[in-house]
């Protein structure tokens, strides 16, 4: 398999995903904005929607959009646990955090990669919007679960990490939002995460 990515954007998860199965794959790290993959290929041609992840599986079918992505490479190893079965109640429950985090957390941090610079006023009204979103993610904690499904990982976590992660870049405060800053933290101490940070350049690898 080969995964197309962008540093730090939602791809990160997928390649988090990868680590956690323990699977052979290749990264292709992509240029979304100029439209090219690393080794000069036209992105266009991989992925016409023109943004990551794009996932290469090893029959040569391409697929796009997170939480396909993340759901086809659970499937490919179920007994690694990171989704439930399908047909049941709590596959249910994981499209449902799926689709929360692709249409309404994801989305909240537009505006902060927009490539326009926000006045006070429409800064203001993002930070809003991302606090709403991690309220709910604060609730959905509120009974002491560690993840978003319960006590076990799953492919919705690494997607929900990888967008909640992004606050800190962007200066967005998650303090009123307690259990939702340890559940990032207890994410991004997994090894899976760790190799994927370095992996991207995002922190250094430990001496």
């Amino acid at each position: 398999m080969k995964l197309h990515y962008k540093p730090g954007a939602c791809s990160m998860a997928s390649h988090i995903i990868l680590n956690e199965l323990g699977v052979p794959f290749e990264l292709d790290k992509t240029d979304t904005d100029a439209g090219k993959t690393e080794a000069g290929g036209d992105f266009s041609k991989i992925s016409p929607n023109g943004y990551v992840p794009a996932l290469i599986a090893d029959s040569g079918e391409i697929i796009t959009e997170n939480p396909a992505v993340l759901q086809y490479l659970a499937d490919q190893s179920p007994d690694a646990g990171l989704a439930p079965p399908n047909g049941t109640l709590a596959r249910t429950r994981l499209q449902e955090a799926l689709n929360f985090i692709s249409s309404e957390l994801h989305k909240s941090f537009g505006p902060f990669f927009s490539g326009v610079e926000l006045d006070n006023e429409a800064r203001k009204k993002a930070e809003a919007g991302v606090g709403s979103c991690a309220a709910h993610v604060e609730r959905s904690l509120a009974d002491g679960r560690a993840f978003l499904l319960g006590d076990t990982f799953t492919v919705a976590d690494a997607y929900a990490f990888v967008v909640l992660n992004w606050a800190g870049f962007v200066g967005v405060s998650l303090d009123a939002h307690p259990k939702t800053q340890a559940y990032v933290a207890r994410i991004a101490a997994r090894p899976a995460s760790i190799k994927a940070m370095i992996a991207e350049g995002l922190m250094e690898q430990a001496a």
